[in-house]
Protein backbone atom coordinates (compact mmCIF):
# COMPACT_ATOMS: atom_id res chain seq x y z
CA UNK A 1 0.00 0.00 0.00
CA UNK A 2 1.31 3.44 -0.94
CA UNK A 3 1.00 6.72 0.95
CA UNK A 4 -0.23 9.90 -0.69
CA UNK A 5 -0.23 13.48 0.54
CA UNK A 6 -3.55 15.01 -0.44
CA UNK A 7 -3.96 18.53 -1.84
CA UNK A 8 -3.50 21.40 0.59
CA UNK A 9 -6.99 22.49 1.61
CA UNK A 10 -6.07 25.63 3.56
CA UNK A 11 -4.83 29.05 2.46
CA UNK A 12 -1.19 29.66 3.32
CA UNK A 13 1.34 32.22 2.17
CA UNK A 14 3.44 31.07 -0.78
CA UNK A 15 6.57 30.95 1.36
CA UNK A 16 4.76 28.74 3.88
CA UNK A 17 3.56 26.40 1.14
CA UNK A 18 7.07 26.07 -0.28
CA UNK A 19 8.58 25.46 3.16
CA UNK A 20 5.99 22.78 3.85
CA UNK A 21 6.73 20.88 0.63
CA UNK A 22 10.50 21.22 1.05
CA UNK A 23 10.06 19.36 4.32
CA UNK A 24 7.50 16.94 2.85
CA UNK A 25 9.96 15.97 0.11
CA UNK A 26 11.90 14.11 2.82
CA UNK A 27 8.89 12.12 4.03
CA UNK A 28 8.06 8.57 2.82
CA UNK A 29 5.30 9.81 0.50
CA UNK A 30 4.74 8.06 -2.83
CA UNK A 31 2.13 10.37 -4.39
CA UNK A 32 1.82 14.16 -4.07
CA UNK A 33 -1.43 15.93 -4.96
CA UNK A 34 -0.80 19.60 -5.70
CA UNK A 35 -3.15 22.47 -6.42
CA UNK A 36 -6.06 24.53 -5.13
CA UNK A 37 -9.28 22.57 -4.55
CA UNK A 38 -11.33 24.97 -2.41
CA UNK A 39 -11.35 28.60 -3.62
CA UNK A 40 -10.14 30.22 -6.85
CA UNK A 41 -9.46 33.49 -4.98
CA UNK A 42 -6.54 31.82 -3.23
CA UNK A 43 -3.81 32.89 -5.64
CA UNK A 44 -0.66 32.84 -3.53
CA UNK A 45 0.34 29.79 -5.58
CA UNK A 46 -0.25 30.04 -9.33
CA UNK A 47 -0.36 27.11 -11.74
CA UNK A 48 3.22 27.94 -12.74
CA UNK A 49 4.29 27.59 -9.11
CA UNK A 50 2.54 24.24 -8.71
CA UNK A 51 4.13 22.97 -11.92
CA UNK A 52 7.60 24.01 -10.78
CA UNK A 53 7.05 22.35 -7.41
CA UNK A 54 5.70 19.25 -9.14
CA UNK A 55 8.79 19.06 -11.34
CA UNK A 56 11.06 19.09 -8.29
CA UNK A 57 9.10 16.27 -6.65
CA UNK A 58 8.86 14.25 -9.88
CA UNK A 59 12.62 14.51 -10.35
CA UNK A 60 12.92 12.82 -6.95
CA UNK A 61 10.90 9.88 -8.23
CA UNK A 62 7.54 10.86 -6.71
CA UNK A 63 4.24 10.60 -8.54
CA UNK A 64 2.66 14.05 -8.93
CA UNK A 65 -1.03 14.72 -9.57
CA UNK A 66 -2.58 18.17 -10.09
CA UNK A 67 -5.87 18.58 -8.24
CA UNK A 68 -8.75 20.70 -9.54
CA UNK A 69 -11.35 22.86 -7.82
CA UNK A 70 -14.27 21.02 -6.26
CA UNK A 71 -16.68 23.78 -7.34
CA UNK A 72 -16.26 25.62 -10.66
CA UNK A 73 -18.49 28.72 -10.81
CA UNK A 74 -17.06 31.17 -13.36
CA UNK A 75 -15.65 31.32 -16.89
CA UNK A 76 -12.31 32.45 -15.49
CA UNK A 77 -12.18 29.34 -13.31
CA UNK A 78 -13.01 27.17 -16.32
CA UNK A 79 -10.20 28.77 -18.32
CA UNK A 80 -7.75 28.10 -15.47
CA UNK A 81 -9.01 24.53 -15.33
CA UNK A 82 -8.32 24.10 -19.04
CA UNK A 83 -4.72 25.24 -18.57
CA UNK A 84 -4.30 22.77 -15.72
CA UNK A 85 -5.66 19.84 -17.74
CA UNK A 86 -3.43 20.84 -20.66
CA UNK A 87 -0.25 20.85 -18.55
CA UNK A 88 1.10 17.88 -20.63
CA UNK A 89 3.23 16.43 -17.83
CA UNK A 90 1.26 15.52 -14.73
CA UNK A 91 -1.90 13.52 -14.16
CA UNK A 92 -5.06 15.30 -13.02
CA UNK A 93 -7.34 14.69 -10.06
CA UNK A 94 -10.80 15.66 -11.33
CA UNK A 95 -12.94 16.94 -8.49
CA UNK A 96 -16.00 18.01 -10.46
CA UNK A 97 -17.64 17.06 -13.75
CA UNK A 98 -16.22 20.10 -15.58
CA UNK A 99 -12.73 18.68 -15.15
CA UNK A 100 -13.98 15.19 -16.07
CA UNK A 101 -15.40 16.56 -19.31
CA UNK A 102 -12.19 18.39 -20.19
CA UNK A 103 -10.10 15.29 -19.50
CA UNK A 104 -12.45 13.16 -21.58
CA UNK A 105 -12.36 15.58 -24.53
CA UNK A 106 -8.56 15.68 -24.47
CA UNK A 107 -8.05 11.97 -23.85
CA UNK A 108 -6.31 12.66 -20.54
CA UNK A 109 -6.58 9.83 -17.97
CA UNK A 110 -7.59 11.17 -14.57
CA UNK A 111 -7.96 10.37 -10.89
CA UNK A 112 -11.57 10.53 -9.75
CA UNK A 113 -11.45 12.85 -6.74
CA UNK A 114 -13.45 12.44 -3.52
CA UNK A 115 -15.99 15.14 -4.45
CA UNK A 116 -17.23 13.37 -7.59
CA UNK A 117 -19.71 11.47 -5.38
CA UNK A 118 -19.50 8.04 -7.01
CA UNK A 119 -22.01 5.85 -5.20
CA UNK A 120 -22.85 3.08 -7.70
CA UNK A 121 -21.07 0.90 -10.24
CA UNK A 122 -22.89 2.40 -13.25
CA UNK A 123 -21.49 5.85 -12.48
CA UNK A 124 -18.07 4.37 -11.85
CA UNK A 125 -18.13 2.45 -15.15
CA UNK A 126 -19.25 5.58 -17.04
CA UNK A 127 -16.35 7.58 -15.61
CA UNK A 128 -13.91 4.76 -16.33
CA UNK A 129 -14.96 4.92 -19.98
CA UNK A 130 -14.21 8.65 -19.81
CA UNK A 131 -10.67 8.02 -18.54
CA UNK A 132 -10.87 7.42 -14.77
CA UNK A 133 -7.95 5.21 -13.69
CA UNK A 134 -8.01 5.74 -9.91
CA UNK A 135 -10.91 6.28 -7.53
CA UNK A 136 -10.59 8.35 -4.36
CA UNK A 137 -13.61 7.52 -2.20
CA UNK A 138 -15.47 10.31 -0.44
CA UNK A 139 -14.83 10.41 3.30
CA UNK A 140 -18.47 9.45 3.98
CA UNK A 141 -18.06 6.17 2.09
CA UNK A 142 -16.88 3.49 4.46
CA UNK A 143 -16.30 -0.25 4.32
CA UNK A 144 -19.98 -1.21 3.81
CA UNK A 145 -20.35 1.15 0.83
CA UNK A 146 -17.01 0.09 -0.64
CA UNK A 147 -17.87 -3.60 -0.39
CA UNK A 148 -21.24 -2.98 -2.04
CA UNK A 149 -19.61 -0.99 -4.85
CA UNK A 150 -17.00 -3.67 -5.45
CA UNK A 151 -19.66 -6.40 -5.44
CA UNK A 152 -21.82 -4.50 -7.93
CA UNK A 153 -18.86 -3.96 -10.25
CA UNK A 154 -17.89 -7.63 -10.05
CA UNK A 155 -21.42 -8.83 -10.83
CA UNK A 156 -21.56 -6.47 -13.79
CA UNK A 157 -18.18 -7.71 -15.07
CA UNK A 158 -16.47 -4.34 -14.61
CA UNK A 159 -12.82 -4.03 -13.59
CA UNK A 160 -12.35 -2.02 -10.43
CA UNK A 161 -9.88 0.89 -10.70
CA UNK A 162 -6.96 1.64 -8.42
CA UNK A 163 -8.40 2.64 -5.05
CA UNK A 164 -7.42 5.43 -2.65
CA UNK A 165 -8.94 6.36 0.71
CA UNK A 166 -8.24 9.24 3.10
CA UNK A 167 -6.64 7.72 6.16
CA UNK A 168 -5.89 10.87 8.14
CA UNK A 169 -7.17 14.42 8.39
CA UNK A 170 -10.22 16.56 8.99
CA UNK A 171 -13.18 15.32 6.99
CA UNK A 172 -14.48 17.60 4.19
CA UNK A 173 -18.25 17.58 4.73
CA UNK A 174 -19.76 20.19 2.38
CA UNK A 175 -19.05 22.93 -0.17
CA UNK A 176 -21.10 26.02 -0.91
CA UNK A 177 -21.15 28.98 -3.29
CA UNK A 178 -21.08 31.12 -0.13
CA UNK A 179 -17.90 31.68 1.86
CA UNK A 180 -18.42 30.72 5.48
CA UNK A 181 -15.20 32.34 6.69
CA UNK A 182 -16.11 35.66 5.05
CA UNK A 183 -19.59 35.42 6.60
CA UNK A 184 -18.02 34.89 10.02
CA UNK A 185 -16.13 38.17 9.47
CA UNK A 186 -19.32 39.87 8.24
CA UNK A 187 -17.76 40.75 4.87
CA UNK A 188 -18.94 39.80 1.34
CA UNK A 189 -17.28 36.91 -0.46
CA UNK A 190 -16.06 39.16 -3.30
CA UNK A 191 -14.39 41.50 -0.79
CA UNK A 192 -13.20 38.94 1.76
CA UNK A 193 -9.76 40.45 2.34
CA UNK A 194 -8.38 36.89 2.13
CA UNK A 195 -9.35 36.36 5.76
CA UNK A 196 -8.70 32.63 5.36
CA UNK A 197 -5.00 33.47 5.78
CA UNK A 198 -5.74 34.08 9.45
CA UNK A 199 -6.75 30.44 9.91
CA UNK A 200 -4.01 28.12 8.62
CA UNK A 201 -5.97 25.07 9.84
CA UNK A 202 -9.45 26.50 9.36
CA UNK A 203 -11.78 28.46 11.66
CA UNK A 204 -13.09 26.26 14.52
CA UNK A 205 -16.80 26.44 15.36
CA UNK A 206 -18.31 25.33 18.66
CA UNK A 207 -21.85 24.61 19.78
CA UNK A 208 -23.68 26.93 22.18
CA UNK A 209 -22.53 24.62 24.93
CA UNK A 210 -18.91 25.27 23.93
CA UNK A 211 -18.27 21.84 22.42
CA UNK A 212 -16.03 21.70 19.29
CA UNK A 213 -18.28 20.99 16.31
CA UNK A 214 -17.10 22.03 12.82
CA UNK A 215 -14.22 23.77 11.05
CA UNK A 216 -14.89 26.50 8.48
CA UNK A 217 -12.46 26.70 5.57
CA UNK A 218 -13.73 29.27 3.08
CA UNK A 219 -16.54 27.68 1.09
CA UNK A 220 -15.76 24.30 2.67
CA UNK A 221 -17.07 22.86 5.93
CA UNK A 222 -14.90 20.28 7.66
CA UNK A 223 -15.11 18.20 10.79
CA UNK A 224 -13.31 19.46 13.86
CA UNK A 225 -12.05 15.99 14.73
CA UNK A 226 -9.39 14.31 12.63
CA UNK A 227 -10.35 11.06 11.00
CA UNK A 228 -7.76 8.34 11.59
CA UNK A 229 -7.82 4.95 9.90
CA UNK A 230 -4.38 3.88 11.11
CA UNK A 231 -5.83 1.05 13.24
CA UNK A 232 -7.86 -0.06 10.21
CA UNK A 233 -4.91 -0.48 7.84
CA UNK A 234 -5.36 -4.25 7.72
CA UNK A 235 -9.02 -3.80 6.80
CA UNK A 236 -8.07 -1.36 4.05
CA UNK A 237 -5.60 -3.86 2.63
CA UNK A 238 -8.10 -6.72 2.71
CA UNK A 239 -10.58 -4.56 0.79
CA UNK A 240 -8.03 -3.81 -1.91
CA UNK A 241 -7.08 -0.24 -1.02
CA UNK A 242 -3.95 0.67 -2.97
CA UNK A 243 -3.21 4.13 -1.53
CA UNK A 244 -3.90 5.70 1.85
CA UNK A 245 -4.12 9.50 1.81
CA UNK A 246 -2.90 11.89 4.48
CA UNK A 247 -4.49 15.36 4.41
CA UNK A 248 -1.94 18.15 5.08
CA UNK A 249 -2.22 20.22 8.25
CA UNK A 250 -0.04 22.99 9.64
CA UNK A 251 1.59 20.87 12.34
CA UNK A 252 2.31 17.18 12.73
CA UNK A 253 1.71 15.94 9.19
CA UNK A 254 5.19 14.48 8.87
CA UNK A 255 4.73 12.47 12.07
CA UNK A 256 1.46 11.05 10.74
CA UNK A 257 3.10 10.03 7.46
CA UNK A 258 5.96 8.39 9.33
CA UNK A 259 3.58 6.50 11.62
CA UNK A 260 1.63 5.13 8.65
CA UNK A 261 4.81 4.27 6.73
CA UNK A 262 6.30 2.34 9.65
CA UNK A 263 3.09 0.40 10.17
CA UNK A 264 2.84 -0.54 6.50
CA UNK A 265 6.48 -1.57 6.28
CA UNK A 266 6.08 -3.83 9.30
CA UNK A 267 2.74 -5.32 8.28
CA UNK A 268 0.82 -3.96 11.25
CA UNK A 269 -1.72 -1.29 12.08
CA UNK A 270 -0.81 2.20 13.27
CA UNK A 271 -1.76 3.41 16.78
CA UNK A 272 -4.74 5.74 16.83
CA UNK A 273 -4.04 9.45 17.29
CA UNK A 274 -7.11 10.93 15.60
CA UNK A 275 -10.57 11.28 17.10
CA UNK A 276 -13.02 9.66 14.68
CA UNK A 277 -13.52 6.80 12.25
CA UNK A 278 -17.30 6.43 12.29
CA UNK A 279 -17.92 6.77 8.55
CA UNK A 280 -15.57 3.88 7.77
CA UNK A 281 -17.60 1.56 10.00
CA UNK A 282 -20.97 2.74 8.68
CA UNK A 283 -21.73 4.93 11.68
CA UNK A 284 -21.86 8.63 12.48
CA UNK A 285 -18.81 10.38 11.10
CA UNK A 286 -17.78 11.91 14.42
CA UNK A 287 -17.91 8.57 16.25
CA UNK A 288 -14.90 6.50 17.24
CA UNK A 289 -15.59 2.80 16.72
CA UNK A 290 -13.30 -0.12 17.56
CA UNK A 291 -11.99 -1.66 14.31
CA UNK A 292 -12.98 -5.17 13.31
CA UNK A 293 -10.32 -7.67 14.36
CA UNK A 294 -8.59 -9.01 11.25
CA UNK A 295 -5.64 -11.29 11.70
CA UNK A 296 -4.39 -11.04 8.14
CA UNK A 297 -1.10 -9.28 7.55
CA UNK A 298 -0.90 -6.40 5.12
CA UNK A 299 -0.18 -7.95 1.67
CA UNK A 300 3.26 -7.19 0.32
CA UNK A 301 4.68 -6.21 3.70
Amino acid sequence: MKISLGPLQYFWRKSEVMDFYREAANWPVDVFYLGETVCSKRREMRLKDWLELGAILADQGREVVLSTLALVEAESELAALQRLVDNQRFAVEANDLSSVQLCRERGVPFVGGPTLNIYNHETLALLQRSGLTRLVLGVDQGAPQLEALQRQAQLAGHDFPELEIQGWGRLPLAYSARCFTARAHDVPKDDCGFCCLEYPDGLPVSTREGQPFLTLNGIQVQSTACGDLGPELNELAVLGVDIVRVAPQREGTGAVVQRFAEALSQGRTAPRHGDCNGYWHGGAGMAQISPTAISMQVPGA
